[in-house]
Formats: C-alpha cells, structure tokens, sequence
C-alpha cells in the first residue's frame, strides 16, 4: 500500500508536457474559428497540438499556417500517417490520412495579443462614439 500511496504522491496533474488537442473539422466549423480557438488555448498552454482526419487535413494546415505567419506560433513538429476506419457497411477498413501539427508560442505571441486586444477594444469605443 505504501509503493502506491507514492506513486500517488509523485503524479503530477499539471504536467507541462502534456499537449493540448484540437480536433480540426472542414464540415463543422468555419476556418477563423479554428485560429482563434487556437490562439486563446495558446494563452494558457505553451503548445498545442492541431490534428485532422482526410478532408479536413487542408484546413488544418491552412490554420498552422495562418498563426505561423501572424507570427504567434512556431510548428515544432508535422506528423503524418494513416489510420483504419471501421465502417459498419464495410468488410474491410477504410484507410483515411491523418495529420498532427504540434504549434508553439512564439516570444513575441503575448505582445500580439495584447496589441490585438486593445486594438479590438479600441475599435469598439470608436464605434459607440460615432
């Protein structure tokens, strides 16, 4: 009992290497809603992880690409493969592409949201003023 109390003990909920996930979809959500989920989990975690499915592959990378050159992420890492699909009306699995792109804060991503944020706020007075 004791070996398990210090397992217990030793584990640690906030682990820093543990990456957060989004599942990116082509059909579900629109393209800026995948940036600005991305950029508001990247407030909390230093890297996150985008990953898709066939289809929805393009838009993924368009996302990556979109932060990387906004300058608030850099891509750590790209991984590909392929992975079964069972179907149900199906004898044999479906093979369907998938890709994982793991994203970082760039130095520079806390200045640019702040600029982005006041920038907003700004532009939200301007247009009551008026």
């Amino acid at each position: 009992m004791e070996g398990v109390t210090k397992a217990v003990n030793g584990l640690s909920i906030n682990n820093p290497r543990k990456k957060y996930r989004i599942q990116v979809s082509n059909t579900k959500k629109p393209l800026f809603f995948y940036v600005n989920l991305a950029k508001r989990h990247m407030q909390v975690h230093n890297e996150i992880e985008l990953s898709a499915l066939g289809m929805a592959i393009a838009t993924t990378v368009s996302v990556a690409e979109i932060l990387k050159n906004s300058g608030f992420a850099t891509v750590k890492q790209i991984l590909t493969s392929t992975v079964d699909i069972k179907d149900d009306y199906r004898v044999r699995p479906l093979q369907k592409a998938k890709i994982s792109i793991l994203l970082g804060k760039t130095e520079e991503f806390d200045e640019l949201m702040a600029a982005a944020a006041a920038e907003a706020s700004g532009g939200a007075q301007g247009d009551e003023q008026n």
